[in-house]
């Protein structure tokens, strides 16, 4: 089966040149997770970090933009 979303992600306010941390909790531990934004996948990098431990995964994006709304 495939997994789903226990808690789905919450809108979040930040502040600009800040630091934001977007969480999920999906059904099955260490499910495939691929985060988006539009059509575009994200991957690590100096803009994103992403963690998955258990059924949570997290999405931080630092040095935060309006582009990134």
């Amino acid at each position: 089966l495939p997994a789903l979303f226990k808690q789905e992600l919450q809108d979040t306010e930040a502040e600009e040149g800040g630091t934001v941390t977007l969480r999920c909790e999906l059904t099955k531990p260490k499910a495939p997770v691929e985060w988006r934004k539009g059509d575009v996948t994200l991957y690590p990098g100096l803009k994103y970090e992403l963690r998955q431990q258990g059924c949570a995964a997290e999405l931080i994006i630092c040095d935060l933009e309006v582009e990134d709304s």
